[in-house]
């Protein structure tokens, strides 16, 4: 997978916040112009045709993905570009650190990226903290089984109804997103919830990695990111 890297993000002076690569994903690598498509969740029907793209969104979507668990009938809208392709500045409202994400952003970016600590290509957020997955959670069952206090030790990634994902390094089609039992809406990468860990104070660190023999990083297709 390494053929995919491009660039550096560069995450400071210690060790653990050393540079890592940045993987392009597939479709929008040439053309600013992105592909995009809009996720439905929930119980209804798979549908033959997209929602129409969020008007802050310049990327023309595509077939709509089947729902993933939960109820009611959200969109969100996933496209094959950064947040920076797409003129933003900022973090979406994506917390830094180990601050509690009260609000859901109204946009979240998942980056692909390999590090000193962990050469495996793994995900990231906006505030380039590491993102992971939980051993207790099954693939595609439409449902985290972190609730509660985990989900204080473990915040899931959740994002705004109807908001934005941006990826790098990430194929559009393995991210979907759930309802949680708590309503919030969680995303997930090939079928798995994807969390932050309370424990991770600094971009580059990956305190959680492999924590309980449950939780390990995220990779861009939703495999474990291990050594």
């Amino acid at each position: 997978m390494t053929s995919f890297f491009s660039g550096l993000l560069s995450h400071g002076t210690a060790t653990r916040r050393a540079s890592a690569a940045t993987v392009l994903a597939v479709c929008g690598l040439v053309s600013l112009t992105a592909c995009g498509k809009v996720i439905q969740i929930g119980d209804s029907s798979p549908s033959s045709t997209s929602a129409p793209a969020p008007a802050t969104s310049s990327a023309a979507p595509t077939t709509a993905a089947p729902a993933q668990g939960g109820a009611g009938n959200s969109a969100l809208q996933v496209l094959d570009s950064t947040a920076k392709d797409a003129g933003l500045n900022g973090t979406g409202g994506t917390v830094v650190g180990t601050a509690v994400q009260e609000t859901p952003p109204k946009w979240v970016q998942l980056s692909a990226v390999t590090s000193p600590d962990l050469a495996a290509p793994h995900l990231i957020n906006i505030n380039q903290a590491a993102l992971y997955r939980f051993d207790g959670d099954s693939a595609g069952s439409g449902e985290s089984n972190c609730n509660d206090a985990c989900a204080t030790k473990w915040p899931p990634v959740i994002i705004k109804d109807g908001g934005n994902v941006y990826l790098a390094g990430v194929n559009p089609k393995d991210v979907e997103a759930i309802h949680r039992a708590d309503g919030k809406v969680q995303v997930t990468v090939g079928g798995w919830p994807v969390y932050r860990f309370s424990g991770d104070s600094g971009a580059g660190d990956l305190n959680g990695q492999g924590v309980d023999g449950k939780w390990f990083a995220v990779g861009p297709t939703g495999q474990k990111a291990v050594r």
